[in-house]
């Protein structure tokens, strides 16, 4: 929970950064874009990381009840 927590709220304020630099300074915003396409990406396989652990745990638990 802390992980999805912390990422969503990093994607938040770096979004938030974005939209913000963007009238201002172009080409540093575009390089906050950068990095939040890169966090989501990161975000997806940590996603899929635990939506694994968590259906191997579960398939392990339910094995030994069996």
């Amino acid at each position: 929970t802390a992980n999805l927590t912390a990422g969503h709220l990093l994607i938040q304020l770096i979004s938030t950064a974005t939209t913000a630099l963007f009238s201002t300074m172009p080409v540093v915003s575009l390089l906050t874009f950068l990095v939040l396409f890169l966090l989501t990406i990161l975000e997806v396989a940590v996603a899929m990381i635990q939506a694994y652990v968590f259906v191997l745990l579960l398939s392990l638990y339910l094995q030994e009840n069996i």
